[in-house]
């Protein structure tokens, strides 16, 4: 059972009642608070809801058996929710206010560039106040730079980077004889910008056959029509399109692509996401190359079982978007208070560093170094439901994405920069 109830102005609060009734729940130890600061208005809102959704339900599943077991007693996790809008000043404003309201892990991942000013953010405030230390979960935020040169040891990134990612896009692009020529296209920002970088570099030692016939970034979350550039795109000539987009941005230049009579292929970071699947419609199969730490269609009842179960819980086509990463962030969460019996935040991160866990047939491990989680990565093309390997569909799009390569954690792993400062003993 879940209920909301008003947690402070800025926040409503996700209480799942494990098995047992309200009074044994008002007696038992205080629960484990953690604030989820994401856009939840504004044109990235639909991804923020979506995480949520999968977050809520992590934390659901840990309270229903009981909560986490700690030195004094089983504690459930109560789940806050901030809205961001986007900004990095409106998260920087709801981390206050979750610290306030009691806050010991901030959860965020929609945006690089807040996940950056957050991280600077709880450096400053643990060396400041030492006896209000929160830690940094982030599930989506994937600007290379964060787990390297700006890596945190309050910080963990349970999501690939976008360095990882392009690799795992290469695996299959290298192989694809029919694309001679790319457009490169990204949000002009610092992951938008990683994700140009990477490609560039990328196709030159992987690709150098392939011609880039435009390159380009466009303004974040404000682009309201992109015929221009899918026009652009369709006058290059490119064989592929390569982009980072996410959200709206995403869902709207597939759209312009579709409706340009593009006939090009789109190897994405997020082409299974809310939104483009059915918006390209019939013109990404086969078409569409997604990149995930996991998909729907993954081979084996395990994942099949787990995606089922979700889909159970959140029956509505507009609520299927589910990430096997946040399952296993929250399942890492239980176990680091768990094994550190309590919730300090150094006795935690320092379990956190050496956290393995598994759901659903997918397992990963946290990477001391820098903060890194490593997992297995998949690659996925469009295409209709019911053809082989697609069982699964998309938000009632009838169409899915069938799993064409499968990328071992050690093999998805990258060497890092970080220099990791740690607090004093």
């Amino acid at each position: 059972m879940v209920s909301l109830s008003l947690f402070s102005r800025r926040a409503w609060v996700i209480w799942a009642f494990a098995l047992c009734g309200a009074t044994a729940y008002a007696q038992s130890p205080a629960p484990i608070r953690l604030a989820l600061i994401e856009g939840l208005s504004g044109p990235f809102a639909n991804t923020g809801e979506a995480v949520v959704r999968n977050i809520a339900w992590a934390v659901e599943r840990v309270n229903a058996r009981g909560g986490v077991q700690t030195a004094q007693g089983m504690r459930p996790m109560a789940l806050a929710r901030y809205d961001s809008k986007g900004q990095s000043e409106e998260a920087l404003s709801a981390l206050k206010s979750a610290i306030d309201d009691g806050a010991q892990v901030v959860l965020q991942g929609n945006s690089s560039a807040n996940a950056a000013a957050l991280i600077d953010a709880i450096n400053k405030h643990n060396e400041r106040e030492p006896t209000r230390r929160v830690l940094f979960l982030n599930y989506s935020a994937v600007d290379p730079a964060l787990t390297n040169e700006k890596c945190s040891f309050w910080h963990f990134r349970f999501d690939a980077h976008a360095d990882m990612r392009m690799a795992a896009l290469m695996q299959v692009l290298r192989e694809d004889q029919s694309v001679k020529s790319a457009y490169l296209i990204g949000q002009d920002y610092s992951f938008g910008q990683a994700v140009l970088r990477e490609a560039r570099r990328q196709l030159g030692v992987q690709r150098p056959d392939v011609q880039i016939v435009g390159d380009e970034l466009h303004p974040m979350g404000r682009v309201k029509d992109f015929l221009p550039y899918a026009a652009k795109i369709k006058a290059s000539g490119a064989q592929a399109v390569i982009t980072g987009n996410w959200g709206n941005d995403l869902t709207l230049l597939v759209k312009a692509a579709r409706d340009a009579g593009y006939e090009g292929k789109f190897y994405t970071f997020y082409g299974n996401a809310l939104g483009a699947p059915a918006a390209i419609g019939e013109a990404g199969v086969g078409r569409v190359i997604a990149v995930a730490d996991w998909l729907p269609n993954v081979p084996g009842q395990a994942s099949a079982q787990f995606y089922k179960s979700f889909r159970q819980r959140f029956p509505k086509p507009s609520e299927d978007y589910v990430h096997v990463r946040m399952q296993l962030m929250i399942e890492a969460l239980a176990q680091a208070v768990e094994k550190a019996g309590g919730t300090d935040p150094v006795a935690v991160a320092l379990q956190l560093e050496t956290a393995r866990v598994g759901i659903a047939g997918q397992t990963g491990s946290m990477r001391a170094q820098d903060h890194q989680f490593q997992q297995p990565l998949v690659v996925g093309v469009m295409a209709r439901q019911g053809t082989p390997g697609v069982p699964f569909d998309v938000e009632g799009s009838g169409y899915g994405f069938k799993v064409v390569r499968q990328i071992k954690a050690e093999q998805a792993s990258l060497p890092s920069s970080c220099q990791m400062v740690r607090p004093a003993p």
